[in-house]
């Protein structure tokens, strides 16, 4: 396992390294923060208008998973429904500003970064709005129907179920969001190795580790005991595992080091 002390120590001397590129002052990196800050919700705003333009339509597709299976919400509180429309053109635009916003970030660390470095900002976006979406078309397509179907219709059928708009749309978002982000895996691993703090050679001497930590997640999101509907589950996100492995080969500071040396 990766000893914590090891790891501060890589971070601090990847710090250090960087801190001798050509950088601004405190106070000039606050007042780029401030308009990266800025510029991010004014993109937020506007994905905001464009997504409530069509918020029946989302709301729809939100109760999609439901409405297969013959249910539909019902709300208890009368500002329910409409905060269920604010909650789902929020999400919606964010997603929708979710590229813009991620350039803003990059401008903000590109300062840090080597000039060799800065020409992963597109592939940067491209895999990070694409892994995410992928996680979370996953979550709405394979894991929310079968978890409708298993949790209320085979385990609930002795009882009369009401299902509420507050608790839909949290558990909704759970496996939404929970497994977008769990597919931003490779993301984690580019960072963490272009700064040296992992390497590929840690991260395939504890496969091991990954592999049980996988499948424990699997068993938690999984809505059938069956194991090979787990690994169905399991599945992709060791294969994000093993492309993480291969991204921190291809961005790690000791392999543009060796490629540096034979030149």
């Amino acid at each position: 396992m990766l000893d914590a002390t090891d790891a501060i120590g890589k971070a601090r001397a990847a710090v250090t390294e960087r801190a001798e590129l050509p950088g601004m002052s405190l106070m000039e990196h606050l007042d780029e923060l401030r308009k990266r800050i800025v510029h991010s919700a004014a993109y937020l705003a506007v994905g905001f208008v464009i997504a409530w333009i069509f918020h029946d339509r989302l709301v729809g597709y939100l109760q999609g998973p439901l409405l297969k299976i013959g249910k539909s919400l019902v709300f208890t509180h009368p500002m329910d429904a409409l905060n269920l429309k604010l909650q789902v053109a929020l999400l919606a635009g964010a997603i929708l500003a979710s590229p813009f916003i991620l350039f803003q970030v990059w401008l903000f660390i590109a300062p840090g970064l080597y000039q060799k470095e800065r020409r992963f900002v597109v592939p940067f976006m491209a895999a990070t709005v694409g892994l995410f979406l992928a996680g979370a078309s996953f979550g709405y397509f394979y894991v929310l129907p079968g978890a409708m179907r298993i949790l209320i219709i085979d385990m609930g059928h002795d009882f009369t179920p009401m299902i509420t708009i507050e608790d839909y749309s949290s558990f909704f978002l759970s496996i939404i969001l929970g497994l977008g982000i769990s597919f931003e895996l490779p993301i984690l691993i580019f960072f963490l190795a272009m700064f040296g703090i992992v390497s590929p050679k840690f991260l395939w001497k504890n496969i091991r580790y990954a592999i049980l930590a996988v499948f424990i997640v699997a068993a938690v999101i999984c809505p059938s005991p069956d194991p090979w509907t787990m690994c169905i589950y399991a599945i992709p996100m060791l294969a994000l595992y093993l492309i993480g492995i291969a991204v921190a080969w291809y961005v790690h500071p000791s392999r543009r080091k060796a490629k540096e040396a034979a030149l």
